[in-house]
């Protein structure tokens, strides 16, 4: 009570607050303090330390405190003390404290801290002392009574260590980025230098270090490096200079230490700190200070090429700030960089090519900045100044995370330049040689979120260039909000991303990683010295987004008149809004056309990942590729084992996360338009509905499996592959082991078994007994929307997707203890006198399963959770006695049965007949299942629907075969889902269409409510190009009974039969004279058209070709503007017609129009060798009788009529 009295006598209270504020500083230090004092102190402590009493300790807070608060001789009883306990336990966000502020100046300092997206920390008027200790791996830590905090501070001094401290500015962090371990769950921002609470000894050593080893004895960098090469056992030394680097701290086979360099004007040597209880030294040096230090031992450094280094020993002392006597340490310290010019950066690097990969040589720079944004923390990812990215990855981690705010100081750290396009174009990168440094603390608040760092351990393990670990950093992140949260933690997702990478890039591990020689070589070599640059490298994006930038592109990527075919200037009213009413854009996933494409997508390679799913009820019936943020319907096909492509129908691939690198985006145009004439397209008032559907197209070849589902990890086990995925090895060979007992278990009790069914017990997981059966699928018909009688709502009107499927039953139904899924086929599963037939249908739910059923494809239908056969027993339709019913059992397939697909099918499966376009054309029959290849389409509108629903009421599609025969195949799609995939280029297997002959005598196909259309092969706008059109012989092609074949005819023209041009009426059609002739039509647009007829002999015969459109100024050998006259010419008149009479060319008219029309019909420009490509008309005339007259005499005979042609394409020759 004696020492509390003196204590308050020295200082006069003012009142009973003042007093009893320092009644309580007393009783704290004596709580707090002072047992922490009493404790033997180490060897490194100041005697003067240990001898301090509590009112000592009391004296000297109060006056530090009356020295740092900012109005003098005031006592700020505002302020109170607080444990270190108290702080970590009841401190629950992040906070200031300064006792020099005042208001002002903490409103100043508040405006300046802040930064976007972060506010200034809050202030609170707390004090902190405390003995500033030494913790683990080199932490300073303020200790007291209650317990420790790490101290984290901006510049150390060795003086220090031990020594009771009180804290006028710090910050408070109560949790790191981990936020899991309690022993680091806070810490202590000391800013500025902390306040003594004790007198203590000035610079110098506390005690004798031996013979030759004291201050007064320290020599220069220059003479020790000489002393490495001449070094005498037992000698210890001092030695004095600027830190030039300081090395990160390592841990290696259980040993820390780290490393320095100390330079003068022209020397360097290398500082190996390995003593445990030196440490702390790591926070003391940093690159540009004055040091001194004491008691070095030269020693051998192993796995360092044998070279010498300076060690410190167990009597070693750093002294900071250091000037010698006799020699000023004058060595510049080094140049820091605030900026970057990315410009001559770029320009400075060298770069060469290796194994076609472009390589660059990193420069080595010191940089200053402020971290404004925390990329990935666990990652080691930041931005600088908002302009300059931050990668340090290839250091170990920092015991206390970077947040934005903080000014730090770079030295030799790696500048790069656009190392990867995901990131600032300019980089900094840190390795085992580089020293980072926290110059300013941060004043915001706002911790990042967890990060457990695993792709820094992937990088350390696999040692792979850093454009690599950029590029899957930036990829994790993506995929971290992309992909469905409960699908993958955040070790499997950066395990996918690296995984992915390596997929990608395709690059091999890097070689061993020296770190000795990273930190101590000279000159410099790392891993960061050389780096890739890839600009093509692929861009990641989520369904989402992909599908919002097709969507927003979609109209604005295209002119309404781009959309029109050649010559569409002159299409009529009809046909020009006919051929405006569909459109498709394609865009391949590397992007070849990239200078077209939006920001969003930009101009590199693109790269998908989800997983594949079967349709929704209100999806398109095809498979979709969904993540986290959306679906998109895809057209699948794979190879077939003969080596061409077909549709997908293995169901293994349902539940795989896939990786898709080679895709076709598909942005099919709808429009409904009324616009009078191609001058009008720049109008919007004449569209009334506009609208698009989104959709990908690839093969499964190009997929890369990163999660694979248990059929599919069955799948590929019965073929033998190695599953290889580092995400999910457990999960697979779990799977395997099952399926492998599940199979031994079956063949064991095959002999128990009955004939109708076979029962095996659970195996591994719990009992889920269910049914199968084996089947082939010989015909599927299409989906279609009709009325079933099964859990319909009242607002759905009775209709519900739907379709059926005939099967043949290759064995009886067989029992399960579990799903054998897609397992290998029993014996029992065959036994079967007889395939008998059944109809399944699949409407509802089980309607989602109709893109994988495919003819000639074994499948194993599964009902779950039941073990009576008889449900998968197929009902036969009942009928009236004595009549006869020749129809298959029918079988209901339920939402919950599942189909798989038997890859390996247990007997040889009877492929379809399957026929061409030539042999449809030439076919009687009036049901058939053909191939061919899509090379136009026609959307053909219901003209019952109002003007603004843009309802598609078909779709006329133009195919073709090798041959080069083309049919017209018509869809009505007025009670069907619109087929996705009926785009030129792609291959379409049609089955169960109707072959029809029209009036004037072309074949045509026609859907029917049965029609099935499957997309067996993926092509593009190139591939729709018809095949090379066979020679053809006019004389022979005469008497062929062929129609719709297409042949190229080389010949000489002869004479012109017919020339019309006319303007007419866009939408009557009637002749065009200034308005239209018709009086009851009142438009007012035209559009100019012109036909031609004339004779072509090849030497075989002749034929009567006929032009339309933009082949006759070719054809008439007029240029451009020529034609162009031509039509303004005929304004006025409206229309001419040039009959030249055959070979004699008599003109009996004045005009002076005609008479240029039939020279250039007579001139040699036009009567030419000409290469054409034609189409056989359908309507050829038979012989007919023709008189003749002779003098007197008249002749009958029969007169075969000139083969018809209709021109496609001309060329000279």
């Amino acid at each position: 009570m004696d020492s509390l009295q003196l204590f308050l006598d020295q200082f006069k209270a003012r009142g009973e607050a003042e007093t009893i504020w320092l009644k309580e500083i007393f009783g704290f230090i004596s709580e707090h303090l002072c047992p922490e004092l009493s404790e033997p102190a180490p060897l490194a402590a100041h005697d003067v330390v240990t001898g301090v009493c509590a009112g000592q300790l009391s004296v000297c807070l109060v006056k530090k405190l009356q020295e740092n608060v900012a109005v003098t001789h005031v006592l700020p009883v505002s302020y109170r003390l607080v444990s270190v306990s108290a702080l970590l336990s009841l401190q629950h966000l992040a906070c200031v404290s300064n006792l020099s502020w005042t208001t002002n100046q903490h409103r100043a300092w508040e405006k300046e801290a802040e930064l976007p997206g972060h506010q200034a920390l809050p202030r609170v008027n707390l004090l902190l002392i405390g003995c500033l200790k030494e913790g683990r791996a080199g932490e300073w830590r303020l200790t007291d009574a209650s317990g420790s905090v790490r101290c984290e501070c901006l510049s150390l001094s060795p003086l220090w260590l031990n020594r009771p401290v009180f804290l006028p500015h710090w910050n408070y962090i109560p949790h790191n980025a981990l936020g899991q371990n309690h022993e680091v769950r806070g810490y202590v921002e000391l800013i500025g230098s902390p306040a003594l609470l004790c007198p203590g000894p000035e610079q110098g050593l506390a005690a004798s270090l031996g013979e030759g080893a004291g201050l007064s004895r320290a020599v220069g960098v220059r003479e020790a490096a000489g002393l490495l090469y001449n070094r005498t056992r037992g000698q210890r030394i001092s030695v004095f200079g600027l830190v030039a680097s300081v090395c990160p701290q390592l841990v290696v086979a259980g040993t820390t230490f780290f490393c320095f360099w100390l330079t003068d004007e022209s020397h360097t040597v290398r500082v190996l700190v390995k003593d445990i209880n030196r440490q702390w030294w790591t926070q003391c040096v940093y690159v540009g200070l004055s040091v001194c230090v004491t008691a070095l031992r030269v020693c051998v450094l192993r796995g360092w090429r044998g070279n010498d280094i300076l060690c410190v020993t167990d009597q070693s002392e750093l002294h900071t700030n250091y000037t010698h006597t006799d020699t000023l340490l004058d060595t510049p310290p080094p140049h820091l960089m605030s900026h970057v010019d990315s410009e001559d950066c770029e320009e400075v690097e060298p770069e060469t090519d290796k194994a076609g990969l472009r390589m660059k040589k990193s420069r080595v720079i010191s940089y200053q900045g402020t971290v404004t944004q925390v990329v990935s923390d666990g990652a080691g990812l930041y931005v600088i100044d908002r302009k300059v990215g931050l990668c340090l990855a290839y250091q170990p981690t920092l015991r206390r995370k970077l947040r934005a705010g903080d000014s730090v100081e770079l030295h030799h750290v790696h500048f790069l330049y656009r190392p990867c396009p995901d990131f600032p174009p300019s980089m900094l990168c840190t390795c085992l040689r580089s020293s980072l440094r926290v110059i300013a603390f941060s004043g915001v608040g706002g911790a990042p979120p967890p990060d457990s760092g695993w792709l820094p351990r992937l990088l350390l393990e696999k040692n792979t260039g850093v454009s690599e670990y950029l590029w899957t950093c930036h990829l994790s992140s993506k995929l971290a909000h992309s992909l469905v949260p409960s699908l993958l933690k955040e070790q499997s997702v950066a395990v996918l991303s690296w995984k992915l990478m390596e997929s990608v890039w395709r690059r091999g591990r890097g070689g061993r990683r020296d770190i000795y020689s990273e930190m101590l070589d000279e000159p410099h070599t790392c891993p960061l010295s050389q780096y890739t640059t890839d600009p093509k490298v692929h861009q990641y994006l989520s369904i989402s987004a992909l599908i919002g930038s097709l969507h927003s592109e979609c109209w604005s990527s295209v002119s309404l008149s781009s959309l029109l075919p050649p010559g569409g200037s002159s299409l009529s009213r009809s046909q020009l809004n006919t051929a405006l009413a569909w459109s498709c854009r394609t865009l391949t996933s590397d992007l070849q056309d990239g200078s077209q494409t939006g920001d969003a997508l930009g101009r590199r390679p693109l790269l998908l990942v989800g997983m594949l799913e079967l349709p929704t009820q209100t999806s398109e019936p095809t498979l979709q590729l969904r993540d986290a943020t959306g679906a998109v319907a895809c057209v699948v096909t794979e190879t077939s084992p003969e080596g061409g492509q077909r549709a997908a129908f293995n169901s293994a691939w349902i539940g795989c996360l896939v990786c898709v690198e080679q895709f076709t985006m598909v942005t099919e145009r709808f429009l409904q338009s009324d616009f009078p004439s191609y001058q009008h397209l720049d109008q919007d008032k004449y569209i009334t509905n506009k609208h698009c559907r989104v959709y990908l197209q690839f093969s499964l070849d190009s997929l890369h499996i990163l999660s694979p589902s248990v059929a599919m990890a069955t799948h590929l086990g019965q073929r033998g592959e190695e599953l290889g995925s580092d995400v999910t090895d457990r999960k697979q060979t779990l799977e395997a082991e099952e399926t492998e007992r599940a199979t031994t278990a079956s063949r064991k009790r095959r002999r128990e078994a009955s004939s109708v069914t076979v029962t095996t017990n659970p195996v591994g997981g719990g009992f889920r007994p269910c049914v199968s059966l084996v089947i082939r699928v010989e015909q599927k018909e299409g989906v279609a929307q009709k009325n079933t009688a099964a859990g319909l709502k009242v607002e759905e009107a009775g209709l519900t997707r739907c379709f059926s499927v005939k099967a043949v039953v290759v064995g009886p139904v067989v029992s399960w203890g579990r799903d054998p899924k897609n397992g290998p086929v029993t014996d029992k599963e065959m036994e079967t006198e007889r395939e008998d037939k059944v109809v399944l249908v699949l409407s509802g739910g089980s309607a989602r399963w109709f893109p994988l059923l495919q003819p000639g494809c074994f499948y194993r239908l599964t009902a779950p959770n039941t073990q009576d056969p008889r449900v998968l027993i197929g009902r036969g339709v009942s009928g009236q006695r004595g009549v006869e019913l020749h129809t298959d059992p029918t079988l209901q397939v339920r939402s919950d049965w599942r189909l798989h697909t038997l890859t390996r099918p247990p007997l040889q499966a009877l492929s379809p007949t399957v026929l061409s376009v030539s042999e449809v054309l030439d076919s009687r029959s009036e049901m058939v299942c053909f191939q061919a290849q899509v090379c136009d389409r026609i959307r053909l509108s219901d003209r019952t629907s109002s003007p603004g629903a843009g309802v598609c009421a078909g779709v006329r599609l133009t195919v073709w075969d090798q041959s080069g025969r083309s049919l017209q195949v018509y869809l009505d799609l007025s009670h069907t889902p619109y087929p996705p995939g009926l785009l030129p280029g792609n291959t379409l297997l049609l089955s169960a269409f109707q072959r029809r002959v029209s009036r004037s005598g072309g074949v045509y196909c026609r859907s029917l409510p049965v029609s099935s259309i499957t997309v067996t092969s993926l092509g593009d706008a190139s591939s729709a190009r018809p095949p090379s059109a066979p020679m053809m012989h006019l004389g022979v092609w005469a008497v062929r009974d062929q129609s719709g074949i297409v042949g190229q005819v080389r010949g000489h023209v002869v004479c012109f039969l017919f020339l019309q041009l006319e303007w007419s009426c866009s939408l009557c059609g009637s002749l065009y004279l200034q308005t239209c002739s018709s009086s009851q039509c009142l438009s007012t647009s035209s559009v100019f058209q012109s036909k031609a007829k004339l004779v072509m002999d090849d030497g075989t015969g002749e034929a009567h070709v006929w032009f339309s459109g933009a082949l006759v100024p070719p054809l008439l050998g007029l240029a451009d503007s020529q034609w162009e006259g031509l039509q303004r010419a005929l304004r006025v008149r409206g229309h001419i017609r040039v009959t030249p009479r055959g070979r004699s060319l008599v003109c009996d008219s004045d005009d002076p129009l005609l008479h240029f029309l039939l020279c250039v019909c007579s001139s040699d420009v036009v009567c030419r060798q000409l290469s054409l490509t034609c189409r056989k008309t359908n309507q050829q005339r038979s012989e007919e009788m023709k008189r003749f007259s002779r003098g007197e005499r008249d002749f009958m005979t029969r007169v075969t009529p000139p083969l018809q042609l209709t021109c496609l394409h001309l060329e000279d020759v």
